[in-house]
């Protein structure tokens, strides 16, 4: 049985496995820290639950032990921190911070060893997350603050509603968010028995997936409501391939899921008080967004040129990002004559041939390998184009980044990216929606042709300038987002 109250704002345990500044490896990282924030604004009661990787440990300052986690029979000893995550200067998250040295306490990202390979044991690091997300949503928690909402996010966290599906007492209503469905949590059957949960949930109706047990899958079948991370994502999850083999179940669930975009940190991306740029500017001074293209030509070894068209692409080096779309188009994009610059990293092969494409076209493509905060955010307000071209693509955040700089995005019409970029056409730009470049076909043609229609437009003042205007003039932070997840909190308090 769950709670039922009707007039009061509902608490909520957001559970996740990153968030940042702690801890980052993509886009939930943000979203964790941005949309509790933005709940708490609205005044919900909302408090993080997340592993203690040593970057955690390190990062939070008071830390005060709450809880102890030693009877667990699965799991190794763990204890319950509590302390807070600053997310402004007048603003901080309680946090509840899992310490088990044994999972959590060592080197590699949280999901990866120093091989970039899966840890693994990662049934059990994420189970513990899991497990104590249970026990802190239901009566079996030994903290009196209790929510009526356990906000699941990502395969890491999917075992949370199966376990409280198993508790007899009281508990929380469960919401799982689909960030990546490609992600899915995949482990042996026979983790089914060593995580502690009954026989009878290793099923299709439950958490056996192709004879193997799938955490993301439990969290599907289990929870009381799924969101995804945009509308035309959550469409597009319940068929064939997005659907990764988990659409059939989505389709029969379409009644209990939602789509929502996710807002952007316009405080930490905001081109009138970025630190990280050279030239702050706003949509009425867009003239000094110029300095930045020229700090970021000479930066990154281009040819110094404001007339030749500069596009960015930042993110993971992956197939599903486009990266093979890019290596096949970029040769014939130096010939237009345009300009590209790349960071990030990822796929050991990806890297090379992009440091080798780097390396062919000197003066015209510069790739930088790695992440690096400050030079994403100069890329996003010195590029003049900014380029997504994913397969698919959930929700995305740098198109809505390259909006609000006035740098706009030329992407693949897919998920979050075409629910947040109007393509540019006569009556788009008649209207005043006009504020990117979408393709729809998949192929390096489509991508070419679509690259040189945006240069052809940027060499053309006033649409370029009507583009930055108009995706500047839109409202990507999280007010919204946050509004129609208060509402679907208010609706699960009655399950």
């Amino acid at each position: 049985m769950t709670h039922t109250l009707s007039r009061q704002e509902p608490r909520v345990l957001f559970i996740t496995p990153e968030v940042f500044p702690l801890c980052k490896t993509g886009g939930l990282g943000d979203v964790s820290a941005a949309l509790p924030a933005a709940l708490r604004a609205m005044r919900l009661d909302v408090r993080l639950l997340i592993p203690g990787y040593p970057q955690v440990l390190s990062g939070l300052k008071y830390k005060r032990k709450v809880a102890d986690f030693s009877g667990l029979p699965q799991f190794p000893p763990a204890r319950l921190l509590s302390a807070r995550l600053a997310v402004s200067a007048s603003a901080s998250i309680p946090l509840f911070v899992i310490d088990c040295p044994e999972l959590y306490r060592r080197e590699g990202s949280p999901y990866l060893d120093e091989t970039e390979r899966d840890w693994p044991d990662n049934a059990f690091r994420f189970g513990l997350l899991s497990k104590i997300g249970a026990i802190l949503a239901s009566d079996a928690s030994p903290l009196a603050w209790r929510p009526h909402i356990a906000h699941c996010n990502d395969w890491q966290t999917g075992l949370t509603p199966a376990y409280l599906h198993f508790h007899q007492g009281q508990k929380a209503a469960t919401l799982m968010t689909i960030h990546n469905l490609a992600f899915q949590g995949i482990f042996p059957a026979g983790s089914v028995a060593e995580l502690g949960l009954p026989a009878s949930s290793f099923d299709i109706q439950g958490v056996e997936y192709f004879g193997s047990m799938s955490f993301l899958k439990a969290g599907l079948y289990y929870a009381h409501h799924i969101t995804t991370v945009s509308p035309s994502y959550a469409a597009e999850i319940q068929t064939d391939p997005l659907g990764f083999g988990m659409q059939g179940l989505l389709a029969a669930r379409h009644k209990n899921m939602t789509g929502i975009i996710n807002g952007i940190d316009t405080q930490e991306w905001d081109p009138a008080i970025d630190s990280h740029i050279v030239r702050n500017y706003t949509r009425s001074r867009l003239s000094a967004k110029a300095p930045n293209k020229h700090a970021l030509q000479q930066m990154m070894g281009l040819i110094v040129d404001p007339a030749i068209p500069l596009f960015g692409m930042i993110g993971r080096f992956s197939h599903q990002k486009g990266y093979d779309l890019l290596l096949q188009v970029a040769p014939q994009l130096t010939k237009i004559p345009a300009q590209l610059v790349v960071l990030g990293n990822g796929d050991a092969v990806l890297e090379d041939k992009l440091a080798l494409l780097a390396a062919t076209y000197p003066g015209k493509i510069a790739v930088t390998i790695g992440f690096n905060e400050a030079l994403s955010h100069l890329i996003e307000a010195g590029a003049d184009s900014f380029l997504m071209p994913s397969r698919f693509e959930p929700c995305g955040l740098n198109q809505m980044y390259s909006q609000h700089y006035g740098t706009p995005p030329l992407v693949h019409a897919t998920g979050g990216l075409l629910d947040t970029v109007v393509d540019c056409t006569p009556e788009t730009l008649a209207d005043g929606s006009a504020s990117g470049f979408l393709f729809k076909n998949m192929t390096a043609e489509d991508f070419l042709v679509t690259l040189k229609r945006a240069v052809i437009a940027y060499h053309d003042k006033k649409t370029w300038q009507c583009l930055q205007k108009n995706g500047m003039a839109k409202d990507f932070n999280w007010h919204a987002s946050a509004a129609i997840y208060r509402e679907i909190y208010l609706s699960l308090l009655e399950v």
